[in-house]
Parts: C-alpha cells; sequence; structure tokens
C-alpha cells in the first residue's frame, strides 16, 4: 500500500500511445507532470511488447495509457516502476491484469465508451435490412429499375422497426444504451444478463430461452469469457420466429457460426446482421456467411466513431483524477481494485 500511495502522489511522465484529444492530453499534464505521446496510429498498428518496453524506457514514463498495444508481464517485469495502466477499450483484454494486479499496478479501463457508437449503428442497419435499403441502393446503381414506379415499391416494400421485441443478450453498457433509443419506437426490451440486477422496471428480464422464443430481433452483446464461448447455438436458433433477425455486434466467437450458418442457409429465421466474424479479415470460411443474400455484414465498425475517443478520454481521465486527488481505490472504472485491496 505504502508503494501505490507513493505512486499516487508523485510527478510523473505519461506515455500515451491510445488516440487522445489534446484537451485531454493537457488535463493528463496538469494532473502528472508531462505526457510523451506516441498514438499507434502514427505506425498504422499497435506496439509490439519489445516497442512499448523501450517506449517507456525512452520517455522515462511512470504511467501508461494503451488501447490496442500488448501489456503483458514482460511489460511490468522491464519497467518495474510503472505506476498504472489506463486501457482505452471496453475491457482491459489487452493487459495482464493478474500481472499488474501482483505489482500493485492499478489498471484502469472504459467500458461504455462506445455504447453510444454501437447503439446508433444498431438501429441504422436494422432499419436498413428491415427497409432494405443497402440492397435497393445496389439495386438501383446497377440500372435494374428498368419498369414502371411501382416496380422498386412493390419489390422492396419493408417493415417498421416500431412497436417490435427486441431481445438482447447481455445487459451492458451497450445493451442499455440501445434499449434506451428503442424507447423512441415503442420497441418491447426484453433481456437476458445474470450479472445485472433486475432493477430496470422500463424492461423485462426474462431467461435466454424466452429471448429467442418471443423477439422479433435478437441482439447479442457479450464479452468473450470461457462462459460464454459458443454459448449462442442451434437449439437457440430454433426457437427464434421465422421473421425474426439475429444480430451481433459484440463478439463473433460467442455464436456457434456453423450454426447460425445452417440457420440462414435454411431461411429458419428472416436473416443476420453481422459486425464481426471469426477472422478479422475475414477469410473463405467467414465469407460462407458473409455472401449470403440475407446477411447484412459490416467489417467490425459498430463502435468505430471519432466521438468514441473523446468518450474514452473522458471517462479515463475522470477515473485517474480520482485516484490521483482524492487518493481512493473505490473508482468504478479501477478493474482491478479488489485485486488491490486485497494485496494491500
Amino acid at each position: 500500500m505504502k508503494n501505490m500511495m507513493k505512486r499516487m502522489f508523485c510527478t510523473m511522465t505519461v506515455l500515451v500511445t491510445a488516440p487522445y484529444n489534446e484537451e485531454g492530453r493537457k488535463e493528463l499534464e496538469k494532473l502528472f507532470g508531462s505526457v510523451a505521446y506516441h498514438t499507434w496510429k502514427e505506425q498504422g498498428r499497435a506496439y509490439r511488447e519489445d516497442e512499448i518496453i523501450q517506449l517507456l524506457k525512452a520517455t522515462n514514463a511512470k504511467g501508461l495509457i494503451t488501447e490496442l498495444d500488448q501489456v503483458t508481464d514482460s511489460v511490468f517485469a522491464s519497467v518495474p516502476e510503472l505506476s498504472f495502466v489506463g486501457v482505452c477499450r471496453g475491457m482491459p483484454s489487452n493487459v495482464d491484469v493478474a500481472a499488474a494486479s501482483k505489482r500493485g499496478i492499478p489498471v484502469f479501463y472504459t467500458p461504455g465508451r462506445n455504447a453510444q457508437a454501437v447503439a446508433e449503428m444498431f438501429i441504422g442497419n436494422v432499419i436498413s435490412f428491415l427497409r432494405h435499403t443497402s440492397t435497393s441502393n445496389q439495386w438501383l446503381k446497377d440500372g435494374k429499375w428498368d419498369s414502371d414506379y411501382l416496380q422498386a415499391y412493390v419489390k422492396f416494400k419493408g417493415n417498421e422497426l416500431t412497436g417490435k421485441t427486441v431481445g438482447m443478450v447481455g445487459f451492458g453498457a451497450v445493451g442499455q444504451r440501445i434499449a434506451k433509443l428503442l424507447t423512441a419506437f415503442d420497441c418491447k426490451i426484453k433481456y437476458y444478463d445474470p450479472y445485472v440486477q433486475d432493477d430496470h422496471p422500463q424492461y423485462e428480464k426474462v431467461s435466454l430461452k424466452t429471448v429467442f422464443s418471443v423477439s422479433d430481433i435478437v441482439s447479442v452483446h457479450l464479452p468473450r469469457t470461457e462462459e460464454t464461448l459458443g454459448l449462442i447455438d442451434r437449439a437457440y436458433f430454433d426457437l427464434m420466429k421465422e421473421s425474426a433477425i439475429f444480430v451481433n455486434t459484440s463478439r463473433a466467437v460467442v455464436v456457434n457460426r456453423d450454426d447460425l450458418l445452417s440457420i440462414l442457409k435454411e431461411h429458419k429465421i428472416r436473416g443476420a446482421i453481422l459486425d464481426v466474424f471469426y477472422h478479422e479479415p475475414p477469410e473463405e470460411s467467414d465469407y460462407k456467411l458473409i455472401s449470403l443474400p440475407n446477411v447484412l455484414a459490416t467489417p467490425h465498425l459498430a463502435g468505430a466513431t471519432f466521438e468514441v475517443e473523446d468518450h474514452h478520454v473522458t471517462i479515463l481521465n475522470e477515473a485517474l483524477k480520482k485516484w490521483k486527488v482524492e487518493k481512493t481505490l473505490n473508482i468504478p472504472t479501477l478493474y482491478n481494485k479488489d485485486k488491490l485491496k486485497t494485496e494491500a
């Protein structure tokens, strides 16, 4: 605990490899002393383990803010004076949190930074699917409107989102933001999440089977864990309405890909909206899904907005201020706070 308190008090250089706006960097300078800004965007890829170690040593940085770089046990061993790690992601999956905790190093993260971005894309893609905007756009560009004005009207007549039952598998920041936006469409929200308390009176917490059996749209919002790998399989797909749409903007591996492919090829459901794939960029096995006519696919873009970068700056800087100024570990976005308290 003494070492941790020293870290809180000291002036230091913070190495920032995540995209971080100028205002956010100025706040860090006021808080810690100086900032070395070397975003991964400068080279178009994440820094390797050895490059991160080299940068930390070259800048004499005692704080690290990252987005994509792998921060391993070797990094912590090579730079023992590291005071904290800030991760600009919804989960600090690129950091060896256990190794950081053993050394008493706080790991901050930014849950919900992309919630609005993903929620807006969900709404946009679902409406696009229901109203055939993507396919009709290509049809028009291909010069296929060669009959009277009723040709397209009949061919691409779709459905409204309003009043649909939307089921959420996982009801964290993203799921809750989507639910909030869907209230404008008078949608009925059902959700399954064993880790979220039933304290959302405007929405209904139900079983996983119920989500699949009653929903017009099923949307998956799950992290990759041992518990979720391959969780969504044929048994659940077989419960869906024939008119239902399956949406996945979280992680491809939480879904049994072969089962999804079969259910779509057999037209057991209306279709799928997919933003994530087993391999990125996709391989031949992924294109079997992507190429289906009843699939609307996007290249992992749901969280890709410029505003997301502003959101992670706000979330992380707020946490670092509390840690540095208030000398507390009781911070919601301190990922390993319980482990640090135990170690202390």
